[in-house]
Formats: C-alpha cells, sequence, structure tokens
C-alpha cells in the first residue's frame, strides 16, 4: 500500500499547514503567488523539508517561472519528480501530470477551451493510476462559493472517461475541495486554499484505493476569493 499526501494552492502560507508523512508528496500546483524563482526557491526549500521518500510536482497557473525561466525552476526542483504532459513510475504506480486549465484571467498555463486543450488533454494515456492536473474537471470540485458558477474543463472530463485513471488529484478552485467518486474514477480536489485546509491522504496499491482523510473546506463561504 502506498499512501499519498496531496496539496494545492498554498501560495507560500506553509507555515500554517502540518504535513503528515507517506510514502509519496504530492503538489497538484499554485506553489507561488507571483511565481518567480524567488518565490518558487521558498516553496522549493519547503518541499524538501518534507520527510516522503518522493515528491511529485505539478504547475499551476501562478507558477510563472514554469513558463518564463523553466530550465531554472526545474534546478530549483531538482530533488523531486516534476511532471509536465509527461509521466513516471513510482512506487509500482503510474502517475501522469499536466499544468493547463481552459482560459482563467491572465495566469500561466491557459489555453482556449475546445480543440486547443483537449489537443493536451489527449496525450494522458491510458492505463494510469494517478493523473494529476491542476485544473477540475467539468462538474467536479469545480464550483466557485460565491456564484453558481463552475469553472472545469469538459475536455479533461471527456478524456477522463476515455482512459479511466483510478486516481485524479487537482486544485485550483480553492472552495470546492473534497472528493467524489465518478465511474472508475476517485476524484479529489486536494485545495488547501493557503494552507487553511489540511492536506489530503489517500492510500493506493495494485487493486484498491481508501480515503484515509479528507478535510472540510476551512473556510467560510464569505472569505473566498479567487486566485
Amino acid at each position: 500500500m502506498t499512501r499519498i499526501v496531496a496539496v494545492a494552492d498554498t501560495h507560500l502560507f506553509t507555515d500554517r499547514i502540518e504535513v503528515p508523512d507517506g510514502d509519496v508528496f504530492v503538489h497538484a500546483g499554485d506553489m507561488c503567488r507571483r511565481g518567480d524563482l524567488d518565490e518558487l526557491g521558498e516553496a522549493a526549500d519547503w518541499i524538501a523539508s518534507l520527510p516522503h521518500r518522493h515528491k511529485v510536482i505539478v504547475a499551476g497557473n501562478h507558477d510563472w517561472s514554469f513558463v518564463h525561466e523553466p530550465a531554472g525552476a526545474r534546478t530549483l526542483l531538482a530533488g523531486c519528480t516534476y511532471l509536465q504532459d509527461t509521466e513516471a513510475t513510482i512506487e509500482g504506480l503510474r502517475f501522469y501530470g499536466s499544468p493547463w486549465q481552459p482560459e482563467f484571467h491572465d495566469w500561466a498555463f491557459n489555453l482556449p477551451r475546445g480543440a486547443p486543450i483537449a489537443r493536451v488533454w489527449a496525450g494522458i494515456p491510458r492505463g494510469i493510476d494517478v493523473l494529476i492536473t491542476h485544473g477540475p474537471p467539468a462538474g467536479i470540485g469545480d464550483r466557485f462559493a460565491y456564484s453558481s458558477a463552475r469553472s472545469g474543463c469538459e475536455d479533461l472530463m471527456t478524456r477522463i472517461a476515455e482512459v479511466a485513471p483510478r486516481l485524479h488529484l487537482f486544485g485550483h478552485i480553492h472552495q470546492d475541495g473534497g472528493a467524489w467518486q465518478h465511474g472508475p474514477t476517485l476524484h479529489a480536489n486536494v485545495t488547501t486554499w493557503e494552507c487553511a485546509r489540511a492536506p489530503t491522504v489517500i492510500d493506493i496499491d495494485a487493486s484498491s484505493i481508501t480515503l484515509v482523510s479528507v478535510p472540510p473546506h476551512g473556510r467560510r463561504d464569505e472569505d473566498f476569493q479567487t486566485w
């Protein structure tokens, strides 16, 4: 059994959060606020201090250094497995990660809905155990607290239905953390919303997935903002 400890949207508020031990630490994006290398270096130092044997990272819309200075960004995370439309096998499990989301203000890793983003999702292979994206699929963990709007990606949901990863971890929408079973895939929005919400802990092996800890939102609706 492999224990995954997953977070997203920490935005450098890491002094507020306690991260339990496990086998694989996953960060599903938005380590930073502005996203320059100095900020990423601070986030990387925090990640390096964690005890997990494996650390898997996907960038988010605030993590600009992976766009503007990708070599420097990857160097800072040299002790981690950084996934950008790539996969890695860890503890016998196939992980695949991608940072893209449908256009969201003027942030990093934006793509138009429809064909442009569908081409990216077409790269998600079959047989993946753990899919990590920064943004949510349509209709799952994508609800804004301040309105009925949903921001998830229809094309991502379509591809997930086609390739059926066993577990899908994401963040980006701070207001809708939680876990949902949809067909063969367990989806979890692992946002910490500036580290006010605890990490999500999941045990997984070749035949089973167990939700160990899925924390509540941790904030009132009126406290929510959009990044």
